[in-house]
């Protein structure tokens, strides 16, 4: 599959899902759904989700057989709101306890498949502050609708004050080194996007980064272990959430930056590649691609010309 088939054939709309549709097809396969939110000081936002997916997808016969907050030590009341929204909550440090300490996104994700027993499992950020119950179908419907799809990456608008110029990291970082090092995954719109979903039966075989680093691990680890036409994305519209400060978006793209380096160790660096960037528009999905090109003079002092208007 070419990077403009994939854009074609694995851009899903969550307009075009029909939930009581999916949730019978789904039900009828024998398939369980896991929705688990990692979450770090969210009191605020945690229980609104929790009890929107409740009320939308929650109960016999629903799309969501069940939901769990992990949570990462949280000095809020992150893990009573999520209880009382009807949330099971576990501590991340609780799960696995064997497997020694760690951290972060990373962490909480991989422990929530230990907490989990879903055959599909969906990842939801918990700070949403404008969180639409529509996100969990349309994040499911790849995988309840198409057997060769194992992992789904979400698509949206970040605002960003009264712009939808969020998505910093992405643009700043990941996407160019996607299209140094992995340029089929360049085709992404959003490769760090939170909202994620996939097959236990693919999550359970590939590792999982510490921290902001999961999202970009997991792309490049699933590629290499099902291929580009394995993984799809899906457009939520557009989404807000608590944006970070300059600093920590540093840290994060530090954070990206260890990841792909990481992983392309041994992997030949496309130098002369171009940035790959896929835009929407009337016409659907299409991928740009911008030669940027890099130029190198030598040092003037090795030129003649230089040396004779400069002698020494």
């Amino acid at each position: 599959m070419t990077r403009d088939e994939w854009l074609a054939r694995r851009t899903f709309a969550s307009r075009d899902v029909d939930p009581a549709r999916l949730a019978h097809a789904k039900n009828a396969a024998g398939t369980r759904v896991s929705v688990c939110l990692p979450a770090l000081d969210v009191a605020d936002t945690v229980g609104p989700i929790v009890a929107a997916i409740r009320a939308s997808w929650c109960g016999p016969g629903g799309l969501v057989d069940e939901l769990i907050v992990v949570d990462s030590r949280s000095t809020d009341a992150t893990a009573a709101r999520a209880a009382e929204a009807g949330a099971t909550v576990v501590q991340d440090h609780e799960v696995l306890p064997e497997a020694g300490p760690g951290a972060g996104k990373g962490e909480a994700m991989w422990k929530s498949l230990h907490a989990s027993t879903g055959d599909l499992v969906l990842w939801i950020d918990a700070d949403i502050v404008d969180f639409d119950p529509g996100f969990v179908p349309a994040m499911l419907a790849p995988l309840v609708t198409h057997a060769d799809i194992g992992y789904v990456k979400a698509v949206y608008h970040r605002k960003l004050g009264d712009s939808d110029d969020g998505g910093r990291v992405t643009e700043i970082a990941a996407r160019p080194l996607l299209s140094a090092f992995y340029p089929d995954l360049a085709v992404l719109a959003q490769p760090l996007s939170g909202e994620a979903a996939g097959r236990r039966s693919l999550l359970q075989r590939v590792p999982f980064l510490s921290g902001y680093a999961v999202e970009v691990g997991l792309l490049i680890d699933i590629l290499g272990a099902a291929g580009l036409a394995a993984i799809a994305q899906v457009d939520l519209g557009t989404r807000r959430h608590t944006n970070q400060s300059t600093a920590a978006l540093g840290r994060m793209g530090y954070a990206i930056l260890r990841a792909v380096l990481h992983r392309a160790q041994g992997r030949a660096l496309d130098a002369d590649g171009p940035y790959l960037r896929p835009q929407s528009g009337d016409g659907g999905w299409r991928l740009t691609q911008t030669d940027v090109p890099l130029h190198e003079r030598p040092p003037i002092a090795a030129l003649d010309g230089y040396r004779r208007a400069h002698p020494a």
